[in-house]
C-alpha cells in the first residue's frame, strides 16, 4: 500500500523544505555523536520551540528519540503540553511511540522526511495518527527531503554494520 493511499500527503513546499533542513541539522547533531541519524524540530508561529535529536546511546534512555525530546523542549518553552498549534518536522517518520506522543501533545501536522516501512508508526508500519475512534487527527506529510534524510540514515548504517 503506498503513503498517499493511507491518508499521507506527499506534498513538498519551500516552507517544509526549510524546516526540514533545521531538523537535518539535528540528525547530523546524531549522526556526529554515533547515534541514529535522527533529528526534530517543533515549529509554532514561524519560530522553533523545540529541537532534538536522538540520544538513546549517549543518555541510555530507550525513549530519547528526537521527537519524545522536541516535543518536551517545545512544551517547556511554552509551558503547556497542549502544542494544539504546532507542527513537528523530523528527519524519519515517527515510530509508534512518538506517534503516540504527538497525539498526547495535540500536535496537529507531522512533517516528515524518510519514511520507515518497518517501523513508522504514521503509515510505514502502522498509521496510528488517523485512527476513526481518535478524538485527535494530525496531518502527515512525508516525502521532504526525503532523499537527503535517508541518505544519512543509509551512511550510518553502512559504516556501524561493517
Amino acid at each position: 500500500m503506498d503513503m498517499e493511499s493511507q491518508g499521507i500527503s506527499l506534498l513538498n513546499t519551500d516552507s517544509h523544505a526549510h524546516w526540514m533542513e533545521q531538523a537535518f541539522r539535528e540528525a547530523e547533531k546524531a549522526f556526529a555523536r554515533k547515534e541514529v541519524p535522527v533529528g526534530a524540530i517543533v515549529v509554532l508561529n514561524n519560530q522553533i520551540i523545540g529541537k532534538g535529536y536522538n540520544q538513546r546511546e549517549s543518555l541510555h534512555d530507550p525513549t530519547a528519540h528526537a521527537e519524545i525530546l522536541a516535543i518536551t523542549a517545545a512544551a517547556n518553552h511554552i509551558e503547556d503540553w497542549r502544542l494544539k498549534d504546532a507542527t513537528i518536522y523530523v528527519t524519519l517518520e515517527p515510530c509508534p511511540m512518538c506517534a503516540g506522543a504527538i497525539l498526547n501533545a495535540r500536535i496537529p501536522k507531522v512533517v516528515f522526511g524518510a519514511d520507515d516501512h518497518e517501523h513508522g508508526g504514521c503509515g510505514g508500519a502502522v498509521q496510528l495518527c488517523s485512527g476513526k475512534f481518535l478524538n485527535h487527527k494530525v496531518e502527515i506529510i512525508g516525502g521532504i527531503l526525503e532523499h537527503k534524510c535517508k541518505g544519512i540514515l543509509d551512511s550510518f548504517f553502512s559504516a556501524t554494520r561493517k
